[in-house]
């Protein structure tokens, strides 16, 4: 008889994420929660970022601290007269730990259809060093 190993769902992996974005998100901040994928291409960390209706120049602020990337930014309401808006409007940030050997000094983002895209170039990890273990006299 064998034993079948359930792998953890990519919901579990979401959530870690989220939990990890720090106080700045809050339950009651969902609504400006932004929606990522992320996978690697060409040996780069790629996150992509759904961002429609902003102004990539004026409402969108990318940054690196430490070992994460924060997306950041507005979405403006335009004045005029609707009946009904189910928009969300005012700021969104999201933040996201990157891979072991992320360039940081290199990270590049564009904005094109309302999708953000930022690539972070992954370098060589750090080998492990093999500590060896001597035995002390007693």
């Amino acid at each position: 008889m064998s034993t079948m190993a359930v792998r953890a769902s990519h919901r579990l992996a979401d959530m870690v994420d989220w939990l990890e974005s720090g106080p700045s998100l809050a339950l009651r901040d969902v609504d400006r929660f932004v929606r990522v994928e992320e996978f690697e291409r060409d040996g780069s960390y790629v996150v992509r970022a759904e961002l429609p209706g902003v102004d990539p120049e004026k409402d969108i602020d990318v940054s690196v601290e430490g070992d994460y990337l924060t997306i950041h930014g507005e979405r403006r309401e335009e004045t005029r007269e609707k009946n009904r808006s189910e928009f969300r409007y005012g700021s969104f940030s999201r933040s996201l730990r990157m891979p072991p050997g992320a360039d940081a000094a290199s990270v590049q983002a564009t904005y094109r259809d309302g999708i953000l895209e930022v690539v972070v170039p992954i370098g060589e990890e750090r080998p492990r060093a093999k500590v060896p273990v001597v035995r002390g006299d007693s």
